[in-house]
């Protein structure tokens, strides 16, 4: 019997990814174990291994977008013939999006003829709602015959083809000199852009911004590091302060989703790293309960596994606080992960002038950029969150403890 290699779920909010290579061509001869391709999503490169053995099967390019359990390819045993697709093999998927009038979810676009509900999943129905599509139009090529966001995608672009300037991040080039080059995105880029659009579309971001003395922390971390034998980073002493202030402010641990907060009891913080190709966010689990040292140790290992391309899917999801550290300009204005209610951004140190006990003296300054959901978040408690962060930068003995 033909088994089915699907594509996989890495992570909480995947949705999609992208075939990027057959290592083996159609009709090799795969063993169970053996890498047959490989996979790019917004947050990493995946190699899937085979489950069974068998004869490989393709059905579907390199370059294909394919929606999470759908449809790649079969292993076949010998002598067997692949079975009839029967609108299994999800279409690519082209990132053109059209922004048509927003209509409700739960309106009739999205029931069939007799006013049954039309099987599909949620983020289907969210853009079909947000490109005023009729779900009872689109061909469903989803497991169990739902209709998944590829197929609404496909329908949307076969209605739009002849309609001027339509996709995500496009503009009209007409007038301007012929480009030196010209590149397709990569996928991990474009999931990058299309998460971070989403979410300034579904959020209300708030940035705050605030200068913080960083001299005392930076003189304990020095002898802390000496005394332990154990070199950290100030990006490991700002995730530990994070992990103790969440934990008294648990609205920033959470998150919202169809008019529901859920709340998260253990504070899993994700730490950007730049990639030449885009940023990814390794997480590191249970902040709380880490000594500084195993945190930073965690933290490193995580980096060189991020720049060696080595992350595991578990490594990159179930973040539910992100710190990104840009350490060259001073203010910015981070963009929240999807799922996720606040990030921190850390600018660069500089020393500065600053008052202190009537006098100006010179310290080291960091800036720091909380932006927060302010459906969840309101000024006043993203307010208290900067002064908690200050009052344990500022007097950080308790975390050298």
């Amino acid at each position: 019997m033909a088994t089915e290699i699907v594509m996989p779920k890495l992570g909480m909010v995947m949705t999609e990814g992208t075939v990027s290579k057959w290592n083996r061509a159609k009709g090799d001869a795969i063993t169970q174990g053996e890498v047959v391709l490989e996979i790019e999503t917004e947050k990493l490169n995946y190699e899937l291994e085979a489950t069974a053995s068998g004869k490989l099967h393709p059905v579907v390019s390199e370059g294909a977008i394919i929606p999470v359990n759908g449809l790649l390819g079969y292993l076949l045993a010998e002598g067997e013939a692949p079975p009839e697709l029967d609108h299994k093999a999800p279409p690519t998927q082209e990132k053109n999006e059209v922004v048509k009038k927003t209509q409700n979810a739960a309106s009739p676009a999205n029931k069939g003829a007799r006013g049954e509900a039309i099987p599909s999943t949620p983020g289907a129905r969210k853009l079909a709602a947000k490109l005023g599509i009729n779900l009872s139009d689109i061909t469903p090529t989803g497991p169990r015959g739902r209709v998944v966001e590829a197929d609404v995608r496909a329908h949307g672009d076969s209605e739009i083809k002849n309609e001027p300037v339509t996709q995500t991040g496009s503009v009209d080039v007409s007038g301007m000199p012929s480009p030196a080059k010209v590149t397709k995105m990569s996928g991990m880029r474009q999931g990058i852009a299309s998460h971070m659009l989403s979410s300034l579309q579904t959020t209300a971001q708030l940035t705050f911004t605030l200068d913080i003395p960083v001299t005392e922390l930076q003189s304990q971390r020095k002898a802390w590091s000496k005394q332990n034998k154990s070199a950290i980073t100030n990006t490991h002493v700002y995730t530990k302060i994070c992990g103790e202030i969440i934990s008294k402010l648990p609205v920033f641990n959470s998150m919202l989703s169809d008019g529901q907060i859920f709340e998260y009891e253990k504070v899993d913080i994700g730490i950007a790293v730049a990639l030449p190709e885009g940023l990814i966010v390794p997480v590191i689990k249970d902040v709380m309960s880490l000594s500084l040292s195993d945190l930073a140790q965690m933290t490193s290992a995580a980096n060189k596994k991020a720049l060696a391309g080595q992350l595991s899917p578990d490594e990159v999801s179930g973040g539910t606080f992100t710190i990104s550290v840009l350490g060259v300009v001073e203010a910015f204005t981070p963009i929240l992960n999807r799922g996720q209610s606040a990030i921190l951004g850390v600018g660069v140190t500089k020393q500065k002038a600053v008052v202190d006990d009537g006098k100006i003296v010179i310290k080291d300054v960091c800036t720091f950029n909380l932006t927060v959901d302010h459906q969840l978040i309101d000024g006043a408690v993203a307010a208290e969150f900067m002064k908690q962060l200050a009052t344990h930068i500022e007097n950080p003995d308790s975390i050298f403890k």
